[in-house]
């Protein structure tokens, strides 16, 4: 690579953005993000970045109104600050679960949060499993949509499981779902699912597909408080499955979702660190794979002008290596 080029990252962003630097082989850029005593958010780049091109590391996940805010700010200053272009790399994009105006008098959050992300400076947005992929189409600059379906589908493989199916929450994931079979070559399960309200608990209804005697791997972009994988093992257990696990792409249980999971039927929960959530650590049930890697190696990408289409097909094998042993 060139060397006019220079990665930061947001407050809450750093480990990930580290791991990146490593496989990359560079420093991460110096800079400060301080929260003042009222609440105000305040950014300073510590180092020049005049015709550098800026690649900028952090998920609206946590913390998503300030994480969100404080990335605002971020592309304002590296754009004053004369950065050639600036990329931001947002590994989790919380709000692009509001992409859709399905009741009375509510707003498209995910748009309002495209076109705000546009203004303040940014060229070109990276991000992973966005909830709703039709979030793209509401940016006018490019937005690449990774994929964590192959490094989930690596270490899956590495289980040496036999006779098993994956299992989708939802006909909503059922697409995603069927690309983990099609990469696995075992069949899909789906479950029926019903949400009444914005409490973040669904109900499952029933399963369409046949678990009897199968080992069940759940698949889904991500968890909040837990139940949807707690409920839905149970009922895989009571219609005659046998050991269950589940991948989830962004985890960000509260410590009464990881009760949940720890209390569930669910043997392991395998994520990727797309969020920095502290209360992980020292779970017996929940195992890290990194997408560091994966983002760096996009990156790469991106500043060479090489094509990202390899990340979606075939992942390079140390993409792969580098992310079920990173952590």
């Amino acid at each position: 690579m060139s060397d006019n080029f220079k990665i930061f990252s947001g407050s809450t962003g750093k480990d990930f953005a580290e791991k990146v630097c490593s496989y990359i082989g560079t420093e991460l850029g110096k800079s400060t993000a301080r929260t003042f005593s009222e609440g105000n958010t305040f950014v300073r780049i510590e180092e020049p970045v005049r015709g550098q091109d800026v690649y900028l590391i952090q998920s609206i996940g946590l913390d998503p109104n300030n994480e969100f805010v404080e990335i605002l700010f971020w592309l304002d200053a590296f754009k004053r600050a004369s950065a050639n272009s600036v990329t931001a790399i947002i590994p989790y994009f919380g709000y692009a679960k509001g992409d859709k105006k399905d009741e009375p008098r509510v707003s498209i959050r995910a748009r309002v949060c495209a076109e705000c992300l546009e203004l303040a400076g940014a060229d070109r947005i990276v991000t992973m499993d966005l909830h709703s992929p039709q979030v793209q189409g509401f940016f006018k600059r490019p937005v690449d949509n990774l994929q964590g379906m192959p490094l989930h589908c690596e270490y899956i493989k590495s289980l040496n499981l036999d006779n098993y199916v994956i299992v989708s929450p939802d006909a909503g994931f059922a697409k995603q779902a069927r690309a983990y079979s099609s990469y696995l070559g075992v069949p899909t399960v789906i479950g029926d699912k019903t949400r009444s309200d914005h409490s973040e608990n669904a109900k499952i209804l029933e399963l369409i597909g046949d678990v009897q005697g199968k080992d069940a791997v759940i698949v889904d972009d991500f968890t909040i408080s837990g139940g949807t994988l707690a409920d839905l093992a149970d009922m895989l257990k009571n219609h005659g499955a046998r050991r269950i696990f589940a991948c989830i792409s962004h985890i960000l249980l509260n410590s009464r979702g990881l009760e949940k999971i720890n209390q569930s039927s669910i043997e392991q929960v395998i994520a990727t660190d797309t969020i920095s959530n502290p209360i992980l650590p020292g779970s017996d049930k929940i195992h890290i794979i990194s997408a560091a890697p994966l983002f760096a190696d996009s990156l790469i990408r991106i500043h060479t002008r090489q094509s990202i289409s390899p990340l979606f097909d075939n992942l390079p094998k140390k993409v792969i290596e580098s992310s079920l042993n990173s952590i």
